[in-house]
């Protein structure tokens, strides 16, 4: 045989060869995933709701009008600090000054009267004790006489004026004793005089009080909508004029924020946060959980749901106040806040990340001929409760062994902020499935997989 057949053979053998492997490994790789994977691992993990709001005072009071009239002096302006009982503001109060002194002068009338109730209670009483004296004499004289009479030792007309004297002595009596029962009732007038000319004098005073306003405890005036010279009203909330300004007591800051129905089961009293301010940024504040909301607030409207008439499918929050430790002398009521709330903590706990987690139905996870057998096999009533079964849906991952996709059920805990807590179902350093979310998406149990962690950095370089 010639040398360029020789030649011409074993180019074509090899070339066969090469085809041969080549439609090999197109036909392996054919079928095969490519996947990011993770490790699963052992980290502190902290668990967090976010939640946004604004910032409020503890204590703070809507000081209102409590009487009609034109405001002729204001002591203070927005933004100053006042003393427990430091003058805020002074209403009119010529009419009411007026009543007061007029109950003032009524209240000196009766007490006056009084005394002469009491003068003339005493007299009536002297008078009572000079009738008794009287009528006892009489009563002697008048049994004396009886006596003689009798034994014929006085006149007729002497035993006559005794009687006569001793009738005048028992009505003088009885007289006087009507003249006491007079003088208490009018002691007793005078007294019952005094006691309602000191009630139009408290009312009087009371009145006259609300003129003027003092502030009931330290702290700063955060709102002041009047002027001098306006005129405020009574009883009607929240309307113009109604209100003279607010005072708050900033001694103690708390952000009011409001958590989602869907968190606020994993928050309690006393857990910490962490508070930022939007107007202070670069800088976290510490702080406690010291108040959470029972009544659930509709999102859209503000309105809690036990003032609605009738039920809602909207979203809802839970007001929960949390109480800054250190907050700096500058805040504001109404600042915008976000609190961060640690609701519970793990060291040194099993993780993965958290887009690692998917959920497949139960169906998918049987093989095809077992799909097939089952459903055929089984009677009416049976193949409905596996039908039902097979729609169950079962949280895990895909863990990695032998380059093939595995589905794993495991059992969750708290949730970081990029990590979730594994209980049940995965050892440390298991290499599990982490992406990308098509890939999780539509991967299936047994798949062949490719590792290439470094895809997504590729894809973000192209993107840039």
């Amino acid at each position: 045989m010639k040398t360029w057949k020789k030649i011409a053979i074993g180019g074509g053998a090899v070339v066969l060869l090469a085809a041969i492997v080549g439609f090999t490994v197109y036909q392996s790789h054919k079928n095969v995933v490519t996947v990011q994977t993770g490790k699963a691992q052992r980290m502190d993990l902290v668990a967090v709701v976010s939640a946004s709001g604004e910032i409020r005072p503890k204590t703070y009071v809507n000081i209102g009008a409590n009487a009609f009239g034109k405001i002729i002096r204001l002591y203070v302006k927005e933004g100053d600090r006042v003393k427990q009982g430091q003058m805020l503001a002074q209403l009119e109060n010529v009419q009411s000054a007026a009543d007061m002194d007029a109950m003032q002068a009524s209240l000196e009338a009766a007490r006056t009267d009084a005394v002469a109730a009491e003068a003339a209670l005493n007299t009536s009483a002297a008078d009572l004790n000079r009738a008794k004296s009287d009528a006892e004499r009489s009563d002697l004289d008048w049994t004396r006489a009886q006596g003689l009479y009798k034994d014929a030792l006085i006149a007729k007309s002497d035993y006559d004026m005794q009687k006569a004297n001793h009738q005048t002595a028992v009505a003088g009596l009885a007289q006087a004793e009507a003249r006491v029962a007079q003088a208490k009732a009018q002691k007793d007038s005078a007294d019952r005089r005094i006691g309602q000319a000191g009630a139009n004098l408290t009312h009087a005073a009371d009145v006259l009080k609300k003129t003027t306003y003092q502030a009931p405890y330290d702290g700063v005036i955060t709102n002041l909508p009047v002027r001098e010279g306006e005129t405020v009203v009574m009883g009607i909330q929240n309307a113009p004029g109604s209100t003279l300004m607010t005072l708050a007591d900033m001694s103690v800051i708390t952000a009011e924020v409001k958590v989602d129905e869907t968190d606020i089961v994993n928050v309690q009293m006393g857990q910490t946060a962490q508070v930022t301010i939007d107007a202070i940024p670069k800088k976290i504040f510490k702080a406690v959980v010291t108040q959470i909301g029972d009544n659930a607030i509709v999102r859209s409207t503000g309105v809690s749901t036990s003032q609605q008439a009738s039920t809602s499918q909207e979203a809802k929050d839970f007001k929960v106040v949390v109480t800054l430790v250190d907050p700096p002398d500058d805040l504001r009521p109404g600042l915008s806040t976000t609190a961060k709330i640690t609701t519970a903590t793990r060291g040194s706990t099993l993780t993965i990340p958290i887009q690692a987690l998917t959920v497949r139905r139960q169906s998918d996870l049987l093989p095809k001929d077992e799909k097939g057998s089952v459903q055929a096999a089984s009677p009416q009533t049976d193949a409905s409760k596996d039908k039902d079964k097979d729609k169950q849906e079962i949280q895990g991952v895909f863990i990695l062994r032998n380059h093939k996709a595995e589905f794993v059920p495991v059992d969750t805990g708290i949730a970081g902020t990029t990590d979730i807590e594994v209980i049940k179902g995965l050892k440390e350093g298991d290499e599990i499935v982490t992406g990308s979310y098509k890939v999780l998406r539509t991967l299936r149990p047994g798949s062949s997989v490719k590792v290439d962690n470094a895809a997504p950095k590729k894809e973000e370089e192209e993107s840039s």
